[in-house]
């Protein structure tokens, strides 16, 4: 049966104009609309019914309750080859709706806003969208329901070759969509409350569309596939390859490592691991230069990232050595060609990643999930000259090096040990099963590439259990720590700290990293 009559109810309005006008015009269907869907088909020029004409009902509440009617439900509900449906259809005055268009509050955007009240989400929580939705959705036997605006050309299609009419496997696709889509919309509502002091927190639900299969996972024979919108925040601009699992976990570890630094900055990173970080005023070709210098070995094969956009002379260098990843901001249209002529996948941090940098993190275990808060904010760097433990008082320079660094470590794997100046890394010790041997593996590194950690920053994401790891860092050449504190041996390490006469602070916050 052909398409005769529509309802239009969106808030993303994109396409709708072009796509409305084509169903009016070259398939002649009716349209009805509500509230500012109607306002914008009628100044395009369409003639629409309004859905309180249609069922005699006004919008009531400011428009909490427009659609939510009778007519509206039975209209996509009805059997159309049930008798008894037709029956009590025509006793009751309650024609078909054949097409249903809509696409619903935008709650997802509104939770994303800086300090959105939860008054305002809860105005975001649509009830007559999802209800049209699955009504449609159930009836998709002879009901076609559309939840986006990409949809509309494919839609338009399926009727240009069906006379004015949907296939039924088409309507099951778009059914489908639905109850994801769905699904997803609630799925984010109850997380977003679950997060509010008087709602409890008894379920946790995640519902995402599949984006893609990526090229692999851990390994070459694992599957591996990325739900969501990843690519939104993240646009791969050149490479032939596609990401792969451990593509997409270095990437993010990068852009959050790099969001710690407001300087023009670099870091190169390896398994999620920073092997080199530097800073400059305003050159990001030093920035480069300072954090290649730490680890020469590591980097082939790495991420780079930097917080600035890439320019020509940054790129020669970085295209002198082979680099899995690099993500930028921006790139000049030099340092594209560059690049691009390399065959290196750049990839564009795009500006709203920083809405999304918040999530928790969230982890598969035998039986379930685990949801974390995510490490986003470094902790413990306020009022440093006040956190002072040793006799000896840090120097600004060094205070300023204890800055640095300890945003550094707070993005390295526990056990985790950096050793840098106030804008670079020297050394870098990751992951070791004692803290004591991560400080040697950043020494060893350190001393690999001929740097000197004389006068050096040590800076460790948690308390040294004993003295052995401070006093191997002593040994090599630093001249002050930071640290979290809180070990049962604290004055012990103290103790080690003032007899070397270096000086330390404790942050009294802990950044692991498992």
């Amino acid at each position: 049966m052909a398409i005769k009559r529509a309802l239009l109810s969106v808030s993303d309005k994109s396409g709708l104009v072009e796509f409305a006008t084509e169903l009016q015009n070259e398939h002649q269907v009716e349209l009805l609309s509500t509230g500012g869907t109607a306002k914008a088909l009628r100044e395009a020029g369409l003639e629409v019914i309004d859905v309180s004409t249609f069922t005699g009902a006004p919008e009531l509440f400011n428009g909490r309750v427009k659609t939510l009617h009778p007519k509206v439900h039975g209209g996509l509900l009805q059997v159309r080859d049930n008798k008894e449906h037709q029956e009590q259809a025509a006793t009751n005055d309650i024609p078909t709706i054949d097409l249903v268009v809509v696409n619903l509050y935008p709650f997802e955007e509104t939770i994303a806003k800086e300090d959105v009240s939860l008054s305002e989400a809860i105005e975001q929580i649509d009830i007559g969208g999802p209800s049209m939705l699955r009504s449609a959705a159930k009836n998709y036997a002879s009901v076609t329901v559309v939840t986006s605006p990409q949809d509309y050309g494919e839609i338009l299609k399926e009727m240009g070759s069906n006379k004015s009419d949907t296939t039924l496997a088409f309507r099951e696709k778009l059914a489908l969509k639905v109850f994801r889509r769905t699904a997803e919309y609630d799925a984010v509502i109850s997380n977003y409350l679950g997060k509010v002091d008087t709602v409890a927190d008894t379920q946790y639900s995640v519902s995402l569309p599949l984006e893609k299969e990526l090229r692999n996972g851990d390994n070459p024979h694992q599957k591996s596939y990325l739900y969501g919108n990843f690519s939104d925040y993240f646009t791969k601009l050149t490479g032939k390859k596609e990401f792969s699992y451990t593509n997409i976990l270095d990437i993010e570890a990068a852009a959050d490592l790099i969001a710690e630094f407001r300087r023009p900055s670099l870091a190169i990173l390896k398994h999620t691991n920073p092997c080199g970080v530097g800073q400059s005023e305003d050159n990001l070709r030093e920035a480069w230069d300072r954090a290649f210098e730490t680890d020469r070995q590591a980097p082939f094969g790495g991420v780079i990232i930097m917080n600035r956009p890439l320019d020509e002379a940054t790129a020669r260098v970085i295209s002198e050595i082979f680099t899995d990843i690099i993500i930028a901001p921006d790139y000049t249209p030099e340092s594209m060609a560059i690049l691009k002529k390399k065959g290196r996948r750049m990839v564009r941090m795009n500006s709203e990643w920083a809405s999304v940098s918040k999530d928790p993190v969230v982890r598969s275990v035998p039986g379930g999930l685990m949801v974390m808060d995510k490490d986003h904010q470094v902790m413990g760097l306020e009022n440093l000259e006040e956190k002072v433990v040793t006799e000896r008082v840090p120097t600004a320079a060094e205070l300023e090096a204890m800055r640095f660094n300890w945003r550094v470590v707070k993005n390295v794997k526990s056990n985790a040990i950096v050793f840098g100046a106030n804008d670079r890394t020297l050394g870098i010790g990751a992951g070791q099963m004692s803290r004591v041997d991560s400080v040697r593996v950043a020494v060893m590194k350190a001393e690999v590439s001929n740097l000197s950690l004389k006068g050096s920053v040590v800076a460790s994401d948690a308390f040294f259990p004993f003295a052995d790891g401070l006093q191997a860092a002593i040994d090599a050449g630093a001249t002050a720590c930071i640290q979290p504190g809180g070990s049962q041996n604290d004055q012990e390490v103290i103790d080690a700290a003032n007899k070397a006469g270096i000086a330390m602070v404790f942050t009294g916050h802990r950044h692991f990293r498992h």
